[in-house]
C-alpha cells in the first residue's frame, strides 16, 4: 500500500471528511484491521482565505507547494488538495515535487464519462465557476459541454460556501436554494451536477434531485485510494 499525502484545512470540515473516508474505502478494499497509510499537513484557513480575497494566487501557491513538499519530504507517495479551489495552483504544486499529483478534476471527469454524461452542471465558489483552470480539463480531456448558473446564483453558491458551508453551518434555506439552481439547470439540459466545493456533498445528495451528482471529494478519495493499491 502507498502513502497518500493529504493537504488539509480549505476547510478542516472536508478534510475530516477526507482522512475518514480513505480509511473506510482502504478498510473495504483490505477487510480486517486495515486502515490507510496518510500523511496531512493542514493549513490555516483564514490566511488562505484573505489571500483568496485579495486574488493573490501565486502567494496560496507558495503555501501549498510548500504544504506538497513536507508531504513529499515525510514520505509521501503522492499528494491530494483536499479542496477544489485551490486547484487553482495545481501548476505550482506540480513544480515542487517529484511524486505525482492528482487533480481533482481528472478525477472527477473520469467518473462523468463512466456514466457516459455529456452536458454536466458545475457548481462551486465563484472562481470555480468562472475561471477555466477546471472547466478546461472536463472540455479538453474528457469531451465535457460545462455548464455554469447565472450570475445571481453564481452569487448565492459563492455566498453559502464562504458564510456558512466553511464555518460549518448547513440550513434547509441554503439546500432548497442548491436544490433550484441543480433543477434550473436541469431544464435546460444539464444530465448531471458537479460538487465542486468539497463542502457542497454536506448540504445536499443524489437523493435531494433527479439527475446524479458527482461528490469531488469522494471521488478524489476512491481514484487514489484505487491508485494506492495497484
Amino acid at each position: 500500500m502507498k502513502t497518500i499525502g493529504l493537504i488539509g484545512g480549505m476547510g478542516w470540515e472536508s478534510s475530516k471528511l477526507y482522512y475518514e473516508r480513505t480509511n473506510k474505502k482502504i478498510n473495504e478494499s483490505l477487510g480486517g484491521s486495515h486502515s490507510a497509510r496518510t500523511i496531512m499537513v493542514s493549513v490555516d484557513f483564514a490566511e488562505i482565505e484573505k489571500l483568496t480575497f485579495k486574488n493573490d494566487w501565486n502567494a496560496i501557491g507558495q503555501i501549498v507547494a510548500n504544504c506538497a513538499k513536507q508531504l513529499e519530504n515525510a514520505g509521501a507517495d503522492i499528494v491530494l488538495l483536499c479542496t477544489n479551489l485551490i486547484h487553482i495552483v495545481s501548476d505550482q504544486i506540480k513544480k515542487n515535487i517529484s511524486i505525482p499529483f492528482l487533480h481533482i478534476a481528472d478525477a472527477t471527469g473520469e467518473a462523468i464519462k463512466a456514466q457516459e454524461l455529456n452536458k454536466i452542471l458545475l457548481l462551486g465558489t465563484k472562481y470555480t465557476m468562472e475561471k477555466d483552470f477546471y472547466t478546461q480539463i472536463l472540455k479538453e480531456s474528457y469531451g465535457l459541454k460545462v455548464i455554469i448558473p447565472n450570475e445571481p446564483d453564481r452569487n448565492e453558491i459563492h455566498r453559502i460556501i464562504y458564510r456558512e458551508l466553511l464555518k460549518g453551518q448547513f440550513t434547509e434555506t441554503s439546500k432548497q436554494s442548491v436544490i433550484k439552481i441543480i433543477e434550473k439547470a436541469q431544464s435546460h439540459g444539464a444530465e448531471g451536477a458537479i460538487l465542486g466545493c468539497t463542502e457542497l456533498p454536506m448540504l445536499i445528495g443524489e437523493n435531494n434531485v433527479t439527475i446524479p451528482t458527482f461528490d469531488t471529494g469522494e471521488i478524489h478519495v476512491n481514484t487514489a485510494v484505487k491508485w494506492s493499491l495497484e
